[in-house]
């Protein structure tokens, strides 16, 4: 029986894509990287990361120094991250039917509890984050030992690959966010257990 669900911040519960791209491209210009426009989200988000980054001239060993460097760029920026729709909806009403929620995410742990504060979205047990993108099923273990929860108690519930990819080697159920940002072509690929279309959709998959 499922107790704890384990949600992915960015792309998942919050739209952050805008301010982050912003982030990026001021930094893109800094350091001579591809600045992203307008035209190129659509066929990045068919793209892995190491393809992305590819893509964009940007040295994947270097994704934790400009993690730093963006998420400097929203605190100074002040821009309130938004949620998606149906979000807070989601989220009070697994509350309300007893379940810990949890957030694992590369993004820092300050931004989403200021983002969580401001949209009284206060539900949340646990908050691990890691600018080490590709570390989270060694967090999703980290989570589970803490708060002593069987993998086959926990679900976690994400937009991208690596999100999918970690809860495999986690030995943890996922579910995919389909408004979220990778596209079905990259997401899909990597065999989540479930697929959401809206933040609804995943209290029908508890269900």
């Amino acid at each position: 029986m499922t107790k704890l669900i384990i949600f992915d911040f960015d792309g998942t519960l919050a739209n952050s894509l805008e301010v982050f791209l912003k982030g990026y491209n001021e930094l893109a210009l800094e350091h001579g990287y591809k600045k992203v426009e307008a035209c190129d989200i659509d066929a990045l988000s068919k793209m892995s990361i190491p393809d992305r980054c590819r893509y964009l001239g940007f040295p994947m060993r270097n994704i934790p120094l400009v993690a730093t460097k963006l998420y400097r760029h929203v605190r100074q920026s002040k821009e309130s991250l938004q949620f998606f729709p149906g979000i807070k909806e989601m989220l009070t009403e697994l509350k309300s039917r007893g379940y810990e929620l949890a957030i694992i995410s590369s993004n820092a742990t300050d931004i989403i509890e200021s983002a969580l504060e401001s949209n009284q979205m206060n539900y949340f047990d646990e908050i691990l984050c890691s600018k080490h993108i590709f570390t989270k099923d060694k967090m999703i273990k980290k989570l589970l030992k803490k708060t002593k929860t069987k993998t086959s108690e926990a679900i976690y519930v994400g937009d991208e690959e690596r999100d999918i990819i970690a809860c495999k080697k986690a030995g943890v159920r996922v579910i995919w966010a389909e408004w979220g940002y990778d596209d079905e072509e990259v997401a899909l690929k990597a065999l989540p257990d479930f697929t959401a279309s809206s933040p609804d959709g995943i209290l029908t998959v508890l269900a």
